[in-house]
């Protein structure tokens, strides 16, 4: 296969190709980024994201779990038909004679006939089926475990958006104190650039200078690109198309009083919620094994047509040696187990161990509730403060900045006191984001072992 290069008609259309390039770029650039406070991100989520939806469908499917148990407990109605031909009819060995009161005549007559069709209807109902019963009651707590467990995956979803969210804050906060320090360091480097172009300062100052704002443009650099690999994970856990510009309102960052020291009911938590509903379902499990034991009662009718001849029945009379009789039938059918060489038993103890096992699963949990409070309390504590002390220290450090600049200015400090001035003062300002970040993690911790994530969402 050749593929042919119109380089003469690829050059008559590429300005046409551009400008629709061009068009869509700026289509592009133009759209304005959507303001999204951590509420916004999170009930965005909630709607958006799969999990959520799939923890929905889990629910909407545990109903129609529930209507298929059900059905066993309904009548089952079938309709049924066939058409049968006899190519060689089986014959039998009959004595004549004992019909007639003569002697005995052995003779083979043939039985049936050629054709035969059946059409009928028929029913089955069970009357007590122990495994039916239990089974609807399994249903029903099968369709509150889902919902329970969609709780708990909204809570997910909620830490995670809640958790991105602050990092993407605290990545876009450090950009906004790299940018202020870029600003004032070339400042400072073009006052320098002067005094040297005028014979004032010396050359190893203004390439120290240089070098000092090269290496604040690199980490600028790389934290754009932390801040966008940052908003695209909160993006992704937000269930928000990746292109779509986000900005977040520069008030969304505060610490706010937490209440530490209330008592928590750790079993009313989600996560404890779900381990006792699964153990409800394992109870009804182990029942359902213990249905075997049970006798089972199922009543039965049915009423069928059917018809004979020498040819196909349909459509056809006596007149043409085909006959139609009808019959029907009701009946009892009663199963009573006695031996099955121990496997029901078997069946039954293992559920039992699952029920077990459940059980010291709620104690782990509910250690591991304690825990995270416990834990989520001291790291609140913790944070604020060094909240405080990070706080005091960049302020410190931002005077003396302040100051050093001045005396720089002045002739009264070294560039070595400018430039370790500039890096105490990143150093401390980045400090106190950071523990600002700690502190919104370990609230969200709280939060969630309070069981009150969903108080995020209002």
């Amino acid at each position: 296969m050749r593929i042919i290069f119109d380089f003469k008609s690829f050059t008559a259309k590429a300005p046409a190709l551009l400008m629709v390039l061009l068009a869509t770029f700026s289509l592009q650039a133009q759209t304005p980024a959507q303001e999204i406070t951590l509420k916004d991100a999170i009930n965005y989520a909630l709607q958006n994201k799969a999990d959520a939806q799939k923890a929905r469908l889990q629910v909407e499917n545990s109903q129609y779990q529930i209507e298929e148990v059900r059905a066993r407990a309904l009548p089952t109605i079938t309709a049924n038909g066939s058409v049968t031909y006899n190519p060689i009819l089986q014959e039998n060995a009959i004595d004549v004679g004992a019909f007639s009161g003569g002697p005995s005549m052995v003779q083979l007559v043939a039985l049936g006939q050629k054709w035969n069709s059946v059409a009928g209807v028929n029913l089955t109902q069970n009357l007590f089926d122990q495994s039916v019963f239990t089974g609807l009651k399994a249903a029903k707590t099968t369709r509150e475990f889902y919902k329970i467990n969609q709780q708990l995956t909204e809570e997910q979803v909620i830490e995670r958006v809640a958790n991105n969210y602050y990092q993407v804050y605290v990545q876009r906060q450090k950009l906004v104190v790299i940018d202020s320090n870029y600003v004032n360091t070339k400042k400072i480097r073009d006052i320098i650039k002067g005094q040297f172009d005028n014979g004032l300062a010396k050359k190893i100052d203004l390439d120290r200078m240089n070098v000092n704002l090269t290496n604040i443009s690199t980490q600028r650099q790389t934290l754009i690109n932390q801040v966008q690999l940052q908003e695209n994970t909160l993006k992704f856990y937000m269930g928000m198309p990746i292109e779509t510009p986000i900005v977040l309102p520069k008030n969304d960052f505060q610490v706010t009083p937490v209440a530490v020291n209330e008592a928590v009911d750790v079993t009313q938590h989600t996560q404890y919620l779900l381990l006792k509903k699964q153990e409800e379902l394992n109870i009804f499990n182990k029942k359902a094994k213990m249905a075997e034991y049970y006798p089972k009662l199922t009543l039965t009718a049915g009423y069928n047509y059917l018809g004979q001849g020498p040819e196909l029945p349909w459509f056809k009379k006596p007149a043409d040696d085909v006959y139609w009789t009808d019959y029907s039938a009701i009946g009892l059918n009663l199963s009573v187990p006695i031996f099955n060489g121990f496997g029901t038993r078997a069946k039954v103890r293992q559920a039992d161990v699952d029920i077990r096992k459940i059980q010291e699963d709620l104690k782990d949990t509910k250690l591991s509730l304690d825990l995270a409070y416990e834990n989520a309390k001291t790291q609140i504590n913790n944070s604020i403060i060094t909240i405080n002390n990070q706080k005091e220290n960049a302020t410190l450090a931002q005077e003396v900045l302040d100051n050093t600049q001045n005396n720089y200015q002045n002739g009264l400090a070294t560039l070595t006191d400018l430039l370790d001035a500039e890096n105490a003062y990143i150093e401390a300002q980045n400090n106190y984001t950071s523990a600002l970040l700690d502190f919104k993690l370990a609230e969200i911790q709280l939060i969630k072992a309070k069981g009150e994530l969903k108080t995020l969402t209002n």
